[in-house]
């Protein structure tokens, strides 16, 4: 209790009366914002991680905003922890289905004010001893808690605060006053609800009228930002010569509306659509005829099995029948001057290819959502590798293009302790107890909008019958449809669906692309997920903008599957096979910027961890699979950087695979290049990969880049350096130097990386005659500058442009000695610490192995975010020299730098947790379980540890 309240003192003082304060408590005020770094809705999560109960007061709500919440109340509903809010009608802005929501929350009270004018913004968290506020401007809405522009104030006092009881005690005066949320209450709020007033509703539909009018007298359907870009783009792409380009944009992203407004720019005497689904061209035409709506009916027509109108100036045709030889016999190959392939990836089909030979059109645009397909043809090849713009799902929700979700991974039904997976029998996959699971779930997380419309995947065709015929006896219509149901039955499916008169269509594989069915609110994925691409074509099945929803829910049934890991590749868009990259995703609650929200129940995360501790992400199948889809997208073999600027995999994924030490020798596997290299410089390059290309420091690339011009003295060479980086000093330069001339390394280094590539003598600092030589090959030269390259945009991109630890980036043993220019490598004697003339780095492996011995089960253990029990190394007594110097380092000026990995699988990276003090008095003697002494002692940390990061280290 003395320590809570010493921190809260000190940082309530840094906070209101001295911010240059050197401390930084766990309770320091918070300004609360939204921007591409934050936003309020991750703290309130952190908060509510944290509390054993919790108060809301807020006027407004939308069910987007309860959505966001929804997982991290269900775990507090596991924990036991309980709540209450307390909302209102005012401005009739709630709307009844809202109040259905909030009803779901079963460890949730919620009641409502009839105050007139309640406009509270008020958050409150309880803890064992303090209570946490967050007061200002933001609603429970999404865009209050994610977009809008809002000030809240994060603020912590102790329980017998003044301010505290203030806000508590307004809040149960006005909570006594208010009704208990129920059925009855919603039912009466409904029959009087009306969320404008009916003149005012009518004056704005005039005004829609007005502006549509206006709107088709000008013919002026405005472009959305992928628009606009992509069409600038294909104008500079024609002004070069060039006769074909590809767009790829994600599904739902205006990708038909897009080549409508370069086509209405082109001015085509004769124009040709083609598609492979007769209802995708059907939509196409009518959105061209809203694009060219000066056009008379009769300019467009459909070439179809049961339409040939060969006449009209816009031809809107099926690849099955386009391609006949009877067609090609009615039209000249340069009849067409512009021809659009939609779900450009087909082009690899026979059918296409007797096309595209055929036709010789002024210009050919491919679209495509997915690029990336093992066929025998590339795609890109046949455009001619012109990618006139590329939008990724990620970026389409940022701005505002697609619909916004709120994905939910829950777990699967647990029969016995096992999660069930699709490997089960049918029996099993459609058992009472499964069915009711998932409707718990599906009913509990619900769905935007008056009506529900979704759709479910399945494994397997006769999962999807026996799963239809079973909801649909429970009041949920349902149709199953598959592959072996035909295009009209699935057609009058999808319109069944969209007028309501089923809930929900159950398919395998059905719908991954080619269908349109905007009205649809829900996506529910029973199955395991096959690949990333899939993955995102069927979450985009929802991703459209329809004025029925505000948002789509995706809900996905997380069981024992191996395949989990690519469940934050997919989500994430990132294709780096970066472990590590994952990982923060997960842990991340700020990681999508605008108002979708991604939720683990923490059992399903906990299955998508384990997945990615064993899956081998550096795999030959998914390297060679990256370097194909890269090298197919430029036509060329790819260097390193072509694998970043191409959103593909991390390269030093590449080299960490055994063989492959550096980049060269995966080429030379991959018989992918001609550059014959030495023994030393092969193994040069592998010193510069390993060594140079992560770009820990950004004294290195600059460094060597001005060496390859020519000898230098050392203050030249700092000087140079310190023209792009001011912070760099000569202690950073001789570090950078020791690893090109190998003396930071062990003698026996040169078996690996070869012989030094510097040579130093009286100060000035040259290349070695072997480097030299071989920087004469130009092949050579091409690898040096690639891995120049790359260190300067992982230094910019990972360290922020610098060349000191960053608090909650990941080191390794090896990286911290580099970053704080120790004289030789040391790290294969750092262990769990090194006690240092200066500094005492620690390193603990939170969560240690059952199987380690009893010498090493050291049970290091956080106390809270700021404060740690730590143990020394066995066999140590209170009076041994090195614990004497470790209890004693503040006299002494030794910097004690914390580092936690959370357990052996994340490899040899640490979160770097900061600076830290041995509290004194904590101090303890004890014994290992072998009998072997031991001290322990409490640390604690100059900055408490970040809340997502230490939920993740501490949850098992």
């Amino acid at each position: 209790m003395e320590n809570l309240i010493r921190e809260m003192t000190q940082s309530l003082h840094k906070g209101f009366i001295d911010r240059s304060s050197e401390h930084i408590g766990n309770f320091m005020p918070k300004l609360l914002v939204n921007n591409r770094e934050e936003n309020v809705l991750a703290t309130i999560i952190d908060e509510l991680h944290k509390c054993n109960a919790f108060s809301i007061s807020v006027a407004f709500i939308t069910e987007s905003g309860i959505a966001s919440l929804k997982t991290q109340l269900y775990e507090l509903k596991q924990r036991g922890v309980t709540g209450r809010i307390l909302t209102s009608n005012y401005l009739a802005f709630n709307n009844p289905k809202m109040y259905q929501e909030l009803l779901k929350l079963e460890n949730v009270e919620v009641r409502v004010t009839n105050v007139s004018g309640f406009h509270a913004k008020g958050y409150i968290f309880d803890h064992d001893f303090h209570t946490s506020l967050v007061i200002g401007s933001s609603n429970l809405t999404s865009n209050a808690l994610k977009v809008n522009y809002e000030h809240n104030i994060l603020l912590s006092s102790h329980r017998n605060g003044d301010i505290v009881h203030k806000v508590k005690n307004q809040f149960d005066q006005l909570w006594k006053e208010s009704t208990p949320l129920s059925s009855e209450w919603i039912e009466n709020y409904q029959i009087m609800y009306q969320p404008r007033p009916i003149k005012q509703l009518l004056e704005v539909e005039k005004e829609q009228v007005k502006l549509q009018n206006k709107m088709r007298e000008a013919h002026a359907i405005i472009p959305n930002l992928m628009q606009s870009e992509a069409l600038k783009s294909l104008s500079e792409i024609r002004a070069r010569g060039e006769e074909r380009a590809l767009i790829v944009s994600a599904t739902g992203t205006g990708k038909t509306i897009m080549s409508a407004l370069d086509v209405r720019s082109y001015q085509p005497k004769c124009f040709l659509f083609i598609v492979h689904n007769e209802g995708i061209l059907r939509r196409a035409m009518e959105d061209y005829q809203k694009v060219l709506a000066d056009e008379p009916a009769s300019s467009f027509g459909l070439l179809t099995g049961n339409q040939k109108d060969l006449d009209a100036k816009y031809v809107f045709a099926t690849i099955q029948t386009i391609s006949k030889p009877d067609i090609f016999e009615c039209i000249a190959p340069k009849h067409f001057d512009y021809i659009v392939f939609d779900e450009a990836h087909r082009v690899a089909a026979g059918s296409y290819q007797k096309v595209l030979d055929y036709f010789k059109p002024e210009f050919m645009l491919g679209m495509t959502a997915t690029p990336e397909r093992n066929d025998t043809l590339n795609v890109f090849e046949i455009f001619h590798y012109n990618v006139a713009y590329e939008i990724r799902l990620q970026e389409a929700l940022e701005n505002d293009i697609l619909c916004p979700f709120h994905y939910f991974g829950v777990t699967d039904y647990i029969a016995d302790g096992v999660t069930i997976d699709d490997t089960n029998s049918l029996q099993k996959l459609t058992s009472d107890e499964r069915l009711k699971h998932v409707l718990d779930r599906i009913d509990y997380y619900g769905y935007s909008g008056e009506a529900l419309k979704g759709l479910i995947f399945v494994s397997r065709k006769d999962e999807a019958h026996e799963l239809a015929r079973k909801l649909t006896e429970l009041g949920l219509p349902t149709v199953a449809l598959t592959g072996e149901d035909k295009q009209v039955r699935r057609l009058e499916v999808i319109q069944q669906l969209k007028e309501g008169l089923i809930n929900y269509i159950i398919t395998v594989d059905l719908f991954n692309e080619g269908i349109d069915i905007p009205e649809v609110n829900q996506v529910i994925m029973l199955r395991a997920t096959a690949s990333s691409i899939i993955f995102i074509q069927q979450l985009g099945r929802g991703l459209r903008k329809s004025s029925n929803k505000e948002y789509v829910t995706v809900i996905d049934f997380i069981g024992n599957y191996k395949n989990n890991y690519l469940i934050p590749i997919a989500l994430s868009g990132n294709q780096s096979q970066n472990k590590d990259t994952y990982r923060k995703f997960l842990t991340d609650s700020a990681v999508l910027n605008g108002v979708s929200t991604i939720n683990f129940e923490e059992v399903a995360k906990k299955k998508i961890f384990e997945s990615l501790n064993e899956v081998k992400l550096n795999s030959m199948k998914n390297l060679v699979e990256a370097f194909n889809n890269v090298k197919q997208r430029i036509g060329r073999v790819p260097l390193m950087m072509d694998f970043i600027e191409q959103n593909s995999i991390d390269p030093l994924v590449i080299t960490s695979k055994a063989p492959f030490k550096n980049y060269h020798l995966f080429l030379q596997k991959l018989k992918e290049t001609e550059v014959d290299l030495s023994d030393n410089a092969s193994k040069n390059l592998v010193l510069l990969t390993r060594e140079v290309a992560p770009g820990l420091k950004s004294v290195e690339h600059y460094l060597l880049t001005r060496l390859m011009e020519g000898e230098a003295r050392k203050e030249e060479l700092l000087d140079f350096v310190q023209e792009y980086d001011e912070t760099v000093t000569m202690d950073d330069v001789e570090m950078a130097l020791r690893i090109f001339d190998l003396s930071f390394f062990n003698k026996t280094i040169d078996k690996i990386y070869g012989k030094p590539l510097i040579i130093v003598h009286d100060k000035i600092v040259d290349l070695s005659p072997e480097f030299k030589l071989q920087l004469e090959d130009e092949g050579y030269v091409r690898y040096i500058e690639d891995i120049l390259r790359l260190s300067q945009y992982n230094n910019e991109i990972h360290q922020n442009g610098q060349s000191d630890l960053l608090l909650y980036h990941k080191y390794s043993r090896k990286d911290f000695l580099k970053i704080k220019n120790f004289h030789n490598d040391e790290s294969s004697t750092v262990y769990g610490y090194k006690v240092k003339e200066d500094m005492i780095p620690i390193f603990v492996t939170y969560h240690k192995q059952d199987d380690i011995s009893e010498t090493t089960q050291y049970e290091d253990e956080f106390l809270s975010q700021n404060e740690m029990k730590w143990f020394t190394k066995s066999n140590r007594k209170m009076m041994t020299e090195e614990v004497q110097k470790i209890l004693h380092h503040q006299e002494t000026n030794r910097t004690i730098y914390v580092f936690v990995q959370k357990e052996d699988a994340e490899g040899t990276q640490f979160y770097y947790l900061g600076t830290a003090h041995v509290i004194q008095g904590t101090e303890e003697q004890t014994a290992m379980p072998n009998g072997a002494p031991v001290v322990t002692m409490h640390l604690g940390l100059k900055t408490p540890v970040r809340d997502d990061i230490y939920r993740y280290l501490v949850e098992s």
